[in-house]
C-alpha cells in the first residue's frame, strides 16, 4: 500500500487545510469544493486527510459499513443481529470522471430479479464511501446526471437504485470533496450551492515557500515511509485534535447574536435560498469546536462567511467568485456581536486557519491592456493591414438567444443542445445489450421471451428468462456540441456601437453554450491573418475574457479565418470523434486583402459544406444599404444566415432551429 503524503507536511494552503479539517470535525458542513490552478496540492491534501480520520466501527461482514451501534434498518445486507463488529480505517473512495451511473450508485441484477424474484444488488462507490470520504477530482468534468446523483445522496444521506419497479436503498453519508481547475470549465451555480464550503488555491509566489515545497516533495519521493515517519508526531496531534473537537461539538453554543450576524451577512450579500445560512451556522460551530471553545465568536462567523459564501454569489459563469471583505466587516459590525462574547482566544481558530483569498487573480471583464491602446476613428470601412487598430470595446448587454442545433441524431457527450442517443432521456426503441445490461426495456424483453416458454418447460406463473431475451432500452436525449466561433475583427466591424452589439451577440451565444454544456472555441481574423484566440475548451468564461479584450482594425482575411477554423475542427475531430461541431461565423461577409479574396473565401467555405459541418452565419451588416454578402457566405457553407435581431429568442422574425446541412439543402 502506498504511503500517503502527510497532511501536516503540506506547505501553505492554510485555507484548504482548514476547510478539510472543519468537515472532518462536522461532516454536516456539507463538503468542500477546491478551485485552483494545476499543481497546487489539491489532490495531495485531500488524499492525506483520510489518514487523520478516526477509525470506524462496522458490522462484521456488512458491505455497506453499518454502524454496529445503530445499524441501518433498510440495509440490503440486513437485518443485522447484535454481535460481532470490526474496526477499520476510514476510507477515501475516488470517483473517476468517466464512471458510469451503475458504478456510482450500484447495480441490480435485472436478469435474476425477473427470473428468480430476488434483489441481487452489487454496491457502488456511494456504498464504499459511507462513513468516509468521497473524492471527485475534476468534478467540473463529471457528467451532469452523475453530479446530480452524487449531490442528492450527499444531501439525503442515502442512495436509491430503482430499475423497472425493483428498488434498493442504503445509507450513504460521506464527506464530499471535489477539486477542479476553472480553466477547464465551471460548475453550474445550482451545483456550486450544494457544496458547503469552497476554497480558492494558488501556488505561492514567495521563493522561500516554493523552495520548501520542492524540498519536501523530493524527500517524500526518495523514501515515502521515512518522510512520513518524520511527520508522525504532527499527524498524531492533529488526529487527536479532530477527535476532541468532534466530542466538543455538541456542546458548542450558537447564540442569538451570532445567528443575527449570519442572517445579516447572507442577506447583505444577496445569496439565494437558506442553505448558505445553515452552512455558515454549522461552519461557525465547527470552528469554535476546532479552537476548543464552547461559544461561537464574531471571528468564527467572519471565517465561516469567507468559506461558505463566495461561490454562492455567482449569477452567471462570467462572474468571478469572491467576497468584499470590507463590506463583510461593515455588515458584521452593524449587526452586533454574539451574546456575551468572551475574550477571543489569542490563538484564533487554529490549525492552519487564515482567511481564504477573496478575489484572487481572476481576470475582469475589461480586456487586458485595452486602456493603453490609442483611440482611433470609428469608420466602418476596411483599412490597410496593420493600420488603424481600434481599442477593445465593451460588449453590449447579453440576451437570450434562439436555439441553434446540429441536425440529425448524434452520440456525443451528454448535454442540452442537439438530439442524440444517450443513457438518459425518452425511450425510442430496444436492442440487444452490448456488454453489461443498463436500462432494461421490459416490454421488449417479455416479447422476446414469450414465444419460448413452452419449449423451456414453463409450469408456473413466472416467465422463464434467458440472457438472450434481455433487451436494452434505446434512449434519446440531448448532447453537447463543439461550438466554434469565427469572429470578424477587421476594420469593417470597427464602428464602436456596431462592435459592441456584435460582442454582445457572441457573449449571449457563449452563455447559451454554457447552459447547454458545450465546448467552445474561438478563431478571430483581421489584418492579414487569423489566429486561434481560444482552443476548444469547456471554459466559456475564458472565451468571454478573450472576447472582451478583442481589438479591431485592418483588412478582412475571411478565407484565412475559415481555413484556420477548418484546421481546428479537423484536429478536434481526431481528439473527440463523437462530439459534433457547430460553426458560428460572425461577420458582415466582406473579404478583402490578397489576390481574389472573395473567390478564395468561397473555396474555403465549400470545405465545410463538403464535410457537412453544421454552420450558421450571424450577419452583422448594418445601414440602409445592404450587400447581402453574409447570406451568400451562408449559402457557400451550406448553412443558415441570421441577423443580430433574428438571433434574439423574443424576436418576431423566424429562425430555423436546426442549422441546415448540405444534405438537407440538397434535398
Amino acid at each position: 500500500m502506498t504511503t500517503p503524503f502527510p497532511f501536516t507536511a503540506v506547505v501553505g494552503q492554510d485555507d484548504l487545510r482548514l476547510a478539510l479539517l472543519l468537515n472532518a470535525v462536522s461532516p454536516a458542513v456539507g463538503g468542500v469544493l477546491v478551485r485552483g490552478e494545476k499543481g497546487t496540492a489539491k489532490s495531495t491534501a485531500v488524499r492525506a486527510l483520510s489518514a487523520l480520520l478516526p477509525a470506524v466501527d462496522v458490522v462484521a461482514g456488512c458491505r455497506f459499513s453499518c454502524d454496529p451501534g445503530s445499524p441501518d434498518p433498510d440495509c440490503p445486507d440486513g437485518p443485522h443481529e447484535p454481535g460481532a463488529f470490526a474496526s477499520r480505517p476510514a476510507r477515501m473512495v475516488e470517483l473517476p470522471v468517466g464512471a458510469s451511473e451503475d458504478r456510482l450508485v450500484g447495480a441490480l441484477d435485472i436478469e435474476r430479479a425477473l427470473s428468480e424474484g430476488v434483489k441481487a444488488f452489487e454496491p457502488g462507490l456511494l456504498a464504499d464511501a459511507h462513513r468516509g470520504i468521497l473524492y471527485v477530482d475534476e468534478v467540473n468534468l463529471l457528467h451532469d446526471h452523475l453530479v446530480d446523483l452524487l449531490l442528492d445522496a450527499a444531501a439525503m444521506g442515502a442512495s436509491y437504485v430503482e430499475r423497472e419497479g425493483v428498488s434498493v436503498r442504503h445509507a450513504a453519508r460521506f464527506l464530499l470533496v471535489g477539486t477542479m481547475n476553472p480553466e477547464e470549465g465551471e460548475l453550474r451555480p445550482q451545483l456550486l450551492d450544494r457544496f458547503g464550503l469552497t476554497v480558492e488555491v494558488a501556488a505561492s509566489r514567495e521563493p522561500g515557500q516554493r523552495v520548501e515545497v520542492v524540498r519536501r516533495r523530493l524527500a517524500y519521493d526518495d523514501d515515502p515511509a521515512a518522510f512520513a515517519a518524520r511527520w508522525a508526531d504532527e499527524e498524531a496531534a492533529v488526529r487527536a485534535r479532530i477527535t476532541a473537537a468532534r466530542e466538543l461539538l455538541p456542546r458548542v453554543r450558537l447564540g442569538e447574536g451570532a445567528l443575527r450576524q449570519i442572517a445579516a451577512t447572507c442577506a447583505a450579500f444577496e445569496v439565494d435560498g437558506m442553505r448558505a445560512d445553515i452552512v455558515m451556522a454549522r461552519t461557525a460551530t465547527a470552528l469554535a469546536a476546532w479552537a476548543g471553545r464552547t461559544d461561537v465568536l464574531a471571528e468564527d462567523v467572519r471565517q465561516a462567511a469567507l468559506l461558505a459564501l463566495p461561490h454562492r454569489r455567482r449569477r452567471n459563469p462570467f462572474d468571478a467568485p469572491g467576497l468584499d471583505e470590507d463590506k463583510l466587516d461593515e455588515t458584521l459590525e452593524e449587526s452586533g456581536g454574539p451574546d456575551d462574547d468572551p475574550d477571543p482566544d489569542p490563538d484564533g481558530p487554529g490549525g492552519g486557519g487564515g482567511q481564504p483569498p477573496s478575489d484572487g487573480p481572476a481576470e475582469g471583464p475589461e480586456g487586458g491592456d485595452a486602456a493603453a491602446r490609442p483611440e482611433a476613428g470609428e469608420g466602418g470601412e476596411p483599412q490597410p493591414s496593420g493600420a488603424g487598430e481600434q481599442p477593445a470595446v465593451r460588449a453590449a448587454e447579453p440576451f437570450r438567444t434562439k436555439v441553434l442545433s446540429v441536425p440529425g441524431v448524434g452520440e456525443g457527450a451528454a448535454g442540452r443542445r442537439s438530439r442524440a442517443r444517450t443513457e438518459r432521456g425518452r425511450t425510442t426503441g430496444a436492442r440487444r445489450p452490448r456488454g453489461a445490461l443498463g436500462k432494461l426495456h421490459l416490454a421488449a424483453t417479455v416479447r422476446a421471451a414469450a414465444p419460448h416458454q413452452r419449449a423451456r418447460g414453463r409450469s408456473g406463473p413466472g416467465l422463464v428468462i434467458r440472457r438472450d431475451d434481455l433487451r436494452q432500452a434505446v434512449k434519446e436525449g440531448r448532447e453537447g456540441n463543439l461550438v466554434l466561433f469565427v469572429v470578424d475583427a477587421s476594420g469593417s466591424m470597427a464602428a464602436r456601437q456596431r462592435m459592441s452589439a456584435v460582442k454582445g451577440a457572441v457573449l449571449s451565444l457563449l452563455l447559451d453554450a454554457y447552459q447547454r454544456r458545450d465546448k467552445v472555441g474561438m478563431v478571430t481574423f483581421r489584418g492579414s491573418a487569423a489566429e486561434v484566440a481560444l482552443p476548444p475548451t469547456s471554459s466559456v468564461d475564458a472565451a468571454a475574457v478573450r472576447l472582451e479584450s478583442l481589438p479591431t482594425g485592418g483588412r478582412t482575411p475571411l478565407a484565412a479565418g475559415l481555413l484556420r477554423a477548418h484546421e481546428v475542427l479537423r484536429v478536434e475531430k481526431l481528439r473527440d470523434p463523437a462530439r459534433r461541431a457547430l460553426l458560428v461565423v460572425v461577420t458582415d461577409g466582406r473579404a478583402t486583402g490578397g489576390p481574389e479574396p472573395v473567390a478564395l473565401a468561397g473555396r474555403a467555405a465549400r470545405l465545410f459544406a463538403a464535410g457537412q459541418v453544421a454552420s450558421v452565419v450571424v450577419d452583422c451588416e448594418s445601414g440602409p444599404v445592404r450587400l447581402g454578402l453574409a447570406g451568400h457566405l451562408a449559402g457557400e457553407l451550406g448553412g443558415t444566415a441570421v441577423t443580430l435581431d433574428e438571433l434574439r429568442a423574443d424576436s418576431i422574425a423566424g429562425l430555423v432551429k436546426d442549422v441546415q446541412g448540405t444534405s438537407r439543402r440538397a434535398a
